[in-house]
């Protein structure tokens, strides 16, 4: 008769907590070091944005103390009242005035300018044309070109138009990065989505209009963020083409408000602040579809 013999094999405790242990713990660590240098390069770019911030609730002399510049001691609003006070008459213009200048001027380029620069790139990217490369390849070039290189010929070329509020957006409405942006996100949507709407008897435009944008939030409100960071920010162009006070937009007017003597900090950042506002806002709006357009863009990159 035969005997059978069973040897089992036992795996020691410590071993195993060993193979399993060790991939976690360094994954633990490696996670903690990433946290680690996120958190010190938010540390670095919030740091401007707290001095600016304290700074605009200080009296002036106390805002440029160096590093006692950050305690937040005799905080006010006496800055903001101030500056609001001081830019509320017929000559030194309203600020109120100012900010609506600029958010009509940033409408215009960012509304505009998705328009635009959507529709071209979807031409480029979905329909089938003799050239389109060409065109194209001459986008990404002209990507190349910094608008300090073309700001004086476009000065004589609109010299008749200086002064108007028009004058300031129709230069930035088409833009070659938004083209590029919007040309790389509609490459990515599937053509069997177009092909079922022309077996629907959907048209070029109506394919555009119902069903590419509606999938395309991410890269409009992507867009329509750095369109609307780039023109609020917009100064050169301005200097060159506006000289009226009553058009001249708010980045223009806080450099004459600084070159006043003597200069007032407190008030000054306090402006700032006020520059800023409508940006963190529209960001704020826009900040579902934004992060949704930056992820969806590393996914596809």
């Amino acid at each position: 008769m035969a005997t059978t013999t069973t040897t089992t094999t036992t795996t020691p405790t410590s071993m195993t907590t060993t193979a399993t242990g060790t991939p976690r713990r360094r994954l633990r660590l490696r996670r903690f070091g990433d946290y680690a240098v996120l958190s010190v390069l938010a540390f670095v770019f919030v740091l401007p944005v707290l001095y600016l911030l304290l700074g605009s609730l200080k009296p002036s002399d106390e805002v440029l103390n160096g590093l006692s510049g950050f305690l937040p001691t005799h905080l006010s609003f006496d800055n903001y009242a101030h500056v609001l006070d001081a830019l509320n008459s017929d000559s030194t213009g309203y600020f109120w005035r100012f900010m609506g200048i600029s958010l009509l001027v940033a409408f215009v380029v960012v509304t505009g300018g998705l328009f635009v620069n959507s529709m071209a790139a979807y031409g480029m990217s979905r329909l089938k044309w003799r050239g389109r490369e060409a065109v194209f390849t001459l986008v990404l070039l002209l990507m190349l070109v910094p608008f300090e290189s073309v700001a004086v010929p476009l000065f004589y070329m609109f010299n008749e138009q200086r002064n108007t509020i028009y004058i300031q957006a129709i230069p930035f409405v088409a833009n070659a990065f938004s083209v590029y942006q919007f040309h790389t996100f509609f490459r990515s949507i599937p053509p069997s989505i177009e092909e079922a709407a022309r077996l629907d008897g959907a048209g070029p435009w109506r394919t555009f209009f119902a069903i590419i944008v509606p999938m395309s939030k991410p890269v409009f409100a992507s867009v329509a963020i750095l369109t609307f960071l780039t023109q609020w920010g917009s100064f050169l162009w301005p200097v060159l083409m506006v000289s009226d006070p009553s058009v001249r937009p708010l980045p223009l007017e806080m450099s004459v408000f600084q070159g006043q003597q003597p200069p007032d900090w407190g008030q000054i950042l306090a402006f700032g602040v006020l520059l800023v506002l409508p940006v963190l806002i529209v960001f704020g709006f826009f900040q579902r579809w934004f992060v949704q357009g930056v992820a969806s863009s590393a996914v596809k990159g």
